[in-house]
């Protein structure tokens, strides 16, 4: 049979327009299960209840369903009246009990990648159909429409078929035995299956009063003749006791055969003899051809399973319906996904349910009103696998809070990637028996690179011939493309939906571009013409000289002839520098991380953890529209990938998918990188430029390379970065290789809350001068400041807190940490709203500190008693030489008394006011500095009034002098608050 197959997605050469077809849109059914936890085990048909009645067996608890706009006949359970006689004894009964008891247990455990969604998840408890479409043999050779996403939105789709009604009559009236469900890889085939099993066991399937699910995978990898009775036996042992009913009975038995594309099947009688005999031992290909021929058991339904390019394989006369498998053509299936998904109690993993729940909550909110503008996103959750991808996006985004982060984006990107894939072979019926993953990354990841390379993200039908069949040679290349063209291109390619580009195509989600470029470089694939005849040419000489050498050993013993050896060795030369050559092409790879990684032109971007979120849940406000073409494309997380697949587990990963990358390329690599990365972070970067970099540091997952990039930063400026949870772990994570002081941490308006700062503590301990302005951080705040300047390990020596709402209960756990603490010398508390009340409170613990040298209270609406003491304490304490108090409410009698202060009598200076008596005050500029650089968060207003006083006490300071360069200095410093003054008022300062 030919391997290159023409179905509804293979299509004819050169037309690669008409792959534009996207998954059905539909207003059909929408089935939405919400069943509650059954107990494992119940019995799942009529017969089973009747067999059972006397004893205790208890049926589910209850279920309630959703079906969204159909008219789905209820199928009413049937008795067997036969196969009731048949298994009227206990010893069957109770083997039906067991198949659905370890069925249930098999098919409802989710893999670890799943578990995050918090501990109440599982199968059996939400999930959503994807619609299913009735399909035609037909309909499936003929080439598909060229139609464009937008029109797919709103195409009604009057074939759709509930999984339910698979098996009804058809519309001649005949009764549907087997059914062929297809679809392309990503549309949810096995999880639907997997439901479909569930369902039965919980006896929400009462058709059907035996199921039998078999993976076609299992069965290719066996190849000795075996019965249909021993094979179920030694898939299923506890139905060793029903066995004897089997084809003797009106049983009502349900076959499932997953991933046919991975059996080679041959319907022809000279190919596979008839067989109906169920205890004949034949080969398990033998007995899948006879029961889809109804030879064997005709009285079984079958369904299976299947990608496009494998749909004919079964002849047309075997197959009683076909079902296409189209994912969620209604952005309401999407919705509901991400409902059921991002709303699962402890799902976000923190104690405090209500706070959790309305992130949540959020969350979909955002991305419903996102999924609501038809843009791309909507475009790539046609397939449910991207639903998933999404949700575990916003999940790691918003919900990691471990230190460090339990995963990284290129793991989630790799495992995604393994649960879709799993290690399959593009057509198994090539002898090269390529794994789909590697020809991926081989075809696709070519495109990728391309367009990361020319910062394109839009791809012509030019664009895809010129990458993928420039190369094609032979009858078996050809065949794969096909199949490629048939299974696999829609998962990664889609149609754009910007106006003005439809006749182009996109990466389904943005950030796969970037890993599979990534992927490409990592594993060699970016070869010359020459590199790559080396690389074959030295494989085949080495393996030649293998051989050569155990002959040469031999006739060297029979003829000592002297020019032996030397040929010998020279056969050898040739594989020892390629080897060479080799190692110089993982210099290229490294250095082409370290140059993406470190781009100037992207130095002033969002950090790459933001843009991702806002391409998945969009741009709040008036920003461009998530659709509409970016001036330059960004491609910063092309080199963290690149990092993120040379680690350990992602390696492991792409091992079981073919695609393998050496323990001894990944060290290379990295020992190649070392050097350019380690001096290109100590140029100074931007803040989104270093939290990019520290991520990069934590997708890369190499704890010695990261402690010796991170023993050279002395200085962490983040400042604007919104440090999310995960940014905070990222951070603490990084950081907490080494142990060396940090010389300043800058976390300046970063939307730090208490949480940030129990998972940034151990980390701040470190730091010498810590940055924590304009955080909204409050008294729950200050108590874990506390907390950390108590601790014996700190070294903060400045601490700056201004313009946080610290207030009175603030001010006395700060003032708590002021008493213990041994390491702090600068504090600054500017506008912080501690009020009277609070600065005494600081004022009455100072005296029991040793250590501090300067503390800033300026704008905290002080009243002369507070001001004055504080001053008073400040004149006893033995370090404390400087007192901010400018800003406050202190009266003339109050500023006259601060002004009589002097250094050298007091042992403290009070800053006020813009003037020391009838000279300038030396800190002049720096208040007007301050005044400047916090103005965006103070009340203009007040500062205005501030400032008029100001200028009055100026004006009326230089009139009191006679000293010409003191009034030059006056006149100069009023032109500076008169221009301060007029900007204000003219609202552009």
């Amino acid at each position: 049979m030919s391997r290159a197959i023409q179905c509804q997605s293979c299509l004819p050469w050169g037309s690669w327009t008409q792959l534009r077809r996207s998954l059905p849109g539909s207003s059909g059914t929408r089935s939405v299960y919400l069943c509650a936890a059954s107990v494992p085990g119940t019995a799942g048909s009529t017969f089973l209840r009747k067999i059972l009645h006397a004893s205790s067996i208890s049926l589910p608890r209850g279920s309630v369903r959703y079906q969204g706009g159909s008219h789905e006949r209820s199928i009413q359970p049937r008795s067997s009246g036969h196969g009731l006689s048949q298994l009227r004894n206990v010893a069957s009964s109770d083997a039906i009990k067991k198949h659905q008891k370890s069925l249930s247990a098999w098919f409802s455990h989710q893999p670890n990648e799943e578990r995050q969604f918090g501990p109440s998840f599982s199968l059996d408890a939400v999930h959503v159909d994807p619609v299913i479409r009735e399909s035609s043999l037909e309909e499936i050779l003929k080439p598909s429409p060229d139609l464009t996403i937008q029109n797919q939105l709103q195409q009604p789709c009057s074939q759709v078929i509930s999984l339910q009604n698979l098996f009804d009559v058809d519309a001649c009236g005949r009764q549907v035995k087997n059914v062929v469900l297809y679809g392309t890889v990503g549309t949810g085939k096995s999880t639907l299956i997997k439901k479909m099993v569930v369902d039965w066991c919980h006896g929400l399937l009462p058709r059907f009063e035996l199921v039998i699910p078999f993976s076609c995978e299992d069965l290719s990898h066996s190849h000795a003749p075996i019965s249909l009775r021993r094979l179920i036996t030694k898939k299923y042992q506890h139905l060793r006791d029903v066995m004897p009913m089997l084809g003797t009975s009106n049983l009502k038995v349900l076959f499932i055969l997953n991933g046919l594309e991975r059996l080679n099947l041959d319907f022809r009688l000279a190919g596979t003899e008839l067989c109906c005999d169920p205890n004949e031992p034949v080969p398990p290909s033998a007995i899948v051809v006879n029961l889809l021929r109804k030879y064997l058991l005709p009285e079984a339904s079958i369904i299976v399973t299947t990608r496009p390019s494998a749909v004919r394989r079964i002849p047309g006369k075997y197959v009683g319906r076909y079902a296409e498998i189209c994912g969620f053509s209604d952005t309401n299936l999407q919705k509901m996904y991400f409902q059921m998904r991002l709303s699962q109690p402890g799902c976000s993993g923190e104690n405090s349910v209500s706070s959790s729940s309305g992130e949540q909550e959020n969350l979909v909110e955002m991305l419903s009103r996102n999924l609501e503008r038809h843009n791309q996103i909507a475009a790539a959750c046609f397939l449910p696998s991207y639903c998933w991808l999404v949700c575990t996006t916003l999940h790691f985004l918003y919900f990691t809070r471990t230190v460090p982060p339990s995963q990284t984006l290129t793991g989630i990107y790799t495992s995604f990637l393994r649960l879709n894939f799993s290690g399959e072979v593009l057509d198994s019926t090539d002898p090269t028996n390529i794994s789909m993953m590697k020809y991926v990354a081989k075809m696709v990841g070519k495109l990728a690179y391309e367009g990361v390379m020319s910062r394109k993200t839009c791809f012509s039908e030019d664009d895809l011939q010129q990458c993928f069949e420039v190369e094609m040679k032979t009858e078996s290349e050809l065949n794969l493309l096909e199949v490629f063209r048939s299974d696999v291109f829609r998962f990664f390619l889609t149609p754009c939906v910007q106006p003005g580009k439809e006749h182009t195509f996109v990466f389904t989600i943005p950030a796969m571009q970037e890993y599979l470029a990534a992927l490409y470089v990592v594993l060699g694939e970016k070869k010359t013409l020459a590199q790559r005849v080396g690389k074959e040419l030295s494989e085949v000489i080495g393996k030649v000289s293998e051989d050569v050498a155990v002959v040469m050993s031999i006739i060297s013993k029979v003829l000592p002839l002297r020019f032996l050896p030397v040929l010998f060795n020279l056969l050898k030369i040739f594989p020892r520098h390629f080897s060479r050559l080799s190692s110089k092409d993982r210099d290229a790879i490294a250095h082409t991380m370290a140059e993406e990684l470190f781009k100037e032109e992207d130095y002033y971007n969002d950090d790459v953890l933001d843009q991702i979120n806002s391409s998945i849940l969009g741009m709040e406000g008036p920003m461009h529209h998530p659709d509409e073409a970016r001036d330059d494309e960004v491609f910063e997380l092309f080199p963290i990938f690149m990092g993120g697949i040379l680690s350990r587990r992602n390696r492991a990963i792409l091992e079981q998918l073919g695609c393998s990358i050496k323990n001894l390329a990944a060290f290379e690599i990295a020992k190649a990188m070392k050097k350019t990365v380690i001096r290109n972070s100590r140029k100074g970067l931007p803040p989104s430029e270093l939290m990019d970099y520290l991520f990069f540091l934590h997708e890369f997952q190499n704890e010695r390379f990261t402690a010796e990039a991170i023993r050279s930063l002395r200085t962490v400026n983040l400042s604007s970065v919104r440090m999310t949870p995960l940014k905070c772990s990222v951070l603490a994570s990084v950081m907490g290789t080494t142990c060396h002081e940090v010389e300043e941490l800058n976390l300046t308006s970063c939307n730090l809350d208490t949480s940030s700062l129990r998972i940034l503590f151990p980390v701040l301990l470190r730091c010498k001068a810590l940055h924590l302005q304009l955080n909204s951080l409050g008294s729950d705040a200050c108590k874990e400041i506390r907390d950390l300047l108590l601790h014996d390990k700190c070294v903060v020596s400045k601490l700056r807190l201004a313009n946080n709402p610290v207030g009175e209960q603030g001010a006395q756990y700060l003032a708590e940490a002021l008493a213990g603490n041994h390491s702090l010398t600068h504090l600054s508390l500017l506008h912080t709203t501690l009020g009277d009340r609070g600065a005494e409170v600081i004022a009455q613990h100072l005296a029991e500190n040793q250590h501090l040298q300067e503390l800033n209270l300026g704008y905290n609406s002080l009243t002369d008693a507070a001001a004055l003491h504080v001053v008073e304490v400040a004149k006893k304490h033995a370090t404390l030489d400087k007192v901010h108090l400018y800003f406050n409410d202190i009266s003339e009698d109050g500023k006259q008394a601060l002004h009589s202060l002097r250094m050298d009598r007091d042992g403290v200076r009070a800053l006020v006011f813009l003037t020391a008596g009838t000279d300038v005050s030396d800190y002049w500029s720096h208040i007007l500095n301050v005044v400047q650089r916090n103005l965006p968060f103070w009340d203009r207003e007040r500062v205005r009034q501030h400032l008029a006083l100001i200028l009055q006490d100026l004006e009326s300071s230089r009139r009191q002098t006679a000293n010409p360069w003191r009034k030059a200095k006056f006149l100069r410093v009023e032109s500076e608050v008169k221009k301060m003054l007029g900007k204000l008022q003219h609202g552009t300062l």
